[in-house]
């Protein structure tokens, strides 16, 4: 209760510094912006019209829509229509280059590539195969609008629903901004028990005082993620679909393991950060600020009655696993920064964590405790300089005391060859507890309770990236990590957290260059990569390829732009993981190797003013020759799809 009272007190306090003003004319607020672009009318017209003619006209320019990330750096909004946008425009609104999307729209994602840059210092909740539309603190963005913005996303599914994404902000004056959306989905999907129904909110508030000195941005999230799971198919079904017999061709008659359970991840957040000048001079700042991270998570499995795939039972029915995780995180500091000598900034932070489940368990040789709880204490710094082209910056935070070590530590330079060329190099270390679902785990099924004394997973990691216009940009990187936490059935025949005790050695390279010849165009994406130590542990493709040949152009005078073509997308076969729906993890595996085939899709793209049209026959190839690829062990990939959909910016 103490944490809340003091939460809530740090929620408020900011408020009561917010100042009421009339709200301003937009050409008020971004001056620079506006311009004149009244040419030729007619005098003979009336004023008024004259008048309404130049307030239609005087609108500010699309960068004066301004987006801002937690971090600091800012963009503006973009309506353009690239192939990049093609790329996103998909479930999770990212590139899913490095995934595998199951055969449902929601449903979890296998891994083409990893990606060990986060950053924690405390475990996780884990269910890690829900997380993939979960959106953390840095998935959040912020806003500054001089009218009001609307963004509609949609776009179809492959079964009975809909995927749709509404964002509305506005700045109620120059310093004050809110923004809020929902994006929701449900789709039934083509085989038995795979419905998805996912909902997530969110909510923010941007403002600063009249003088600047004070900045706040906090966000509000409400999330819920619901997945039907039916283990994937039975050993009959699998012989059929690997087959392509014709008869199978509609999935729905396809038998699966069980069509009575799902899984769902809940999750709300309240998050803050503000700062305030304490000294705002020429070359001198002195700035203090605060961030705080309220979140409570939940995740339960649900089953009607219980299966032999996942072994003996407490219960004969109506089986209910769940584990709740409430997380405080409040974070300090105090900057100093100088024109000459750069910006320095000490930290420190507390972590309050409560992980756990209603009832102790007692087995025949292990007594399970229901709960881990306590708090963590850390301590670090930032520093950032600028060298003309060449910026350094390095971050640093240990944990110093309470029930978890660890540290983060990074440091990297950017260096600006010229307009078309930027270097990266980034150093990083981070060492931390592996989630929580490795330490405690509780479940109706008798073979999925387990507590463990895992070691701290220590990983390092070297990575340079090159943006060139002129080459193209390459990003490689070299990971080690010492005591890998993974899931598997190794010995067993019922999924299990491990530990490897050597080292695993993890090589990534991945090139991407488009080539421009006229109206046509070829963007090219190759990934390579190699687990040097480790295998059996780690498992990825060698090879990952995606190209795109597409032609675009302007039709009917300009009024709309288009861009059609075909992607290819290929990956090596390899010993892909399987998904365990108890857990929602996906295990390791070394018995099946899968992939090595061809993915084609047809895409025809529109942009008419600020919508963009798409329209793609997905999986264009198993029209020819048929569809029985996996992705992950006894879990179809996706049939062949006509999708179509749209996103739309519209400002008032």
């Amino acid at each position: 209760m103490k944490h809340l009272s003091f939460s809530l007190i740090l929620i408020f306090t900011p408020l009561l510094l917010f100042a009421q003003e009339p709200v301003r004319n937009p050409s008020e607020i971004n001056p620079e912006f506006q311009k004149d672009t009244l040419k030729n009318i007619s005098k003979d017209k009336p004023l008024q019209k004259k008048l309404e003619q130049k307030d239609s006209l005087q609108k500010p320019p699309i960068s004066a829509y301004k987006i801002f990330s937690i971090s600091g750096d800012s963009t503006f909004v973009d309506t353009t229509l690239t192939i990049q946008k093609d790329y996103k425009f998909n479930y999770l609104r990212k590139d899913n280059f490095e995934l595998i999307p199951f055969a449902n729209v929601g449903q979890t994602y296998n891994k083409l590539a990893y990606n060990f840059n986060e950053r924690g210092l405390i475990p996780k909740l884990g269910a890690r195969a829900r997380h993939y539309n979960f959106m953390e603190v840095e998935d959040i963005y912020y806003y500054e609008v001089p009218t009001p913005l609307t963004e509609l996303y949609f776009k179809t599914v492959p079964e009975q629903g809909q995927t749709l994404d509404a964002f509305f902000t506005i700045n109620t004056s120059e310093r004050l901004n809110f923004s809020i959306a929902y994006k929701g989905l449900r789709s039934l999907g083509k085989y038995q028990n795979v419905l998805t129904s996912t909902g997530n909110f969110r909510a923010t508030l941007n403002y600063s005082t009249l003088n600047n000195r004070y900045r706040h941005k906090s966000h509000f999230v409400s999330q819920d993620l619901l997945n039907q799971e039916n283990g994937g198919l039975t050993e009959q079904s699998l012989v059929q679909y690997i087959n392509k017999e014709e008869e199978f061709d509609d999935r729905s008659i396809l038998e699966v393991k069980f069509e009575n359970a799902e899984n769902i991840l809940f999750g709300k957040r309240f998050f803050l950060a503000h700062e305030f000048d304490l000294v705002n001079g020429k070359n001198n700042r002195i700035t203090i600020d605060h961030e705080l991270d309220f979140n409570d998570k939940k995740y339960l499995f649900r089953q009607d009655a219980p299966v032999a795939f996942f072994g003996e039972s407490f219960k004969t029915g109506n089986l209910n696993d769940r584990v709740k995780l409430r997380n405080i995180n409040n974070i300090a500091g105090i900057t100093y920064a100088n024109t000459t000598l750069g910006q320095l900034k000490v930290k420190a932070g507390v972590t309050y964590f409560n992980y756990g489940y209603n009832s102790v368990f007692v087995l025949e040789d292990q007594i399970i405790t229901n709960r881990l709880k306590g708090e963590n204490y850390a301590a670090g710094a930032e520093y950032f300089k600028s060298f003309g082209p060449l910026r350094m910056y390095g971050d640093f935070m240990v944990n110093v005391a309470g029930d978890f070590t660890g540290h983060n530590f990074l440091a990297g330079a950017d260096y600006f060859i010229n307009k078309n060329n930027q270097v990266k190099a980034e150093l990083r270390s981070n060492e931390s507890a592996p989630n929580f679902n490795f330490l405690l785990y509780q479940s109706d099924y008798i073979n999925y309770n387990w507590q463990n004394n895992f070691e701290n997973t220590n990983t390092q990691s070297l990575s340079v990236h090159l943006e060139s216009k002129n080459l193209a940009n390459v990003e490689a990187s070299f990971t080690r990590i010492a005591n890998y936490a993974y899931f598997s059935k190794a010995d067993t025949i019922f999924v299990k957290p491990f530990q490897e005790p050597g080292e695993v050695n993890y090589l990534k390279l991945k090139v991407s260059k488009e080539l421009t010849y006229g109206k046509f165009a070829l963007d090219n994406t190759v990934m390579y990569q190699k687990v040097l130590n480790g295998e059996g542990v780690l498992n990825i493709p060698d090879f990952t390829t995606r190209n795109t040949l597409y032609y675009k152009d302007h039709w009917f005078k300009r009024a709309l732009y288009l861009q059609t073509g075909l992607t290819f997308k290929y990956f090596t076969s390899y010993q892909m993981d399987a998904y365990d729906p108890v857990l929602a993890e996906f295990y390791v595996q070394n018995e099946q190797e899968f992939g090595a085939f061809p993915v084609v899709d047809f895409f025809f793209n529109a942009k008419v003013k600020q919508t963009r049209i798409f329209f793609k026959l997905e999986h264009l190839n198993s029209l020819i020759t048929g569809n029985n690829n996996f992705a992950a062990p006894e879990h179809p990939y996706r049939d062949f799809l006509v999708r179509f959909g749209l996103v739309w910016d519209f400002f008032l």
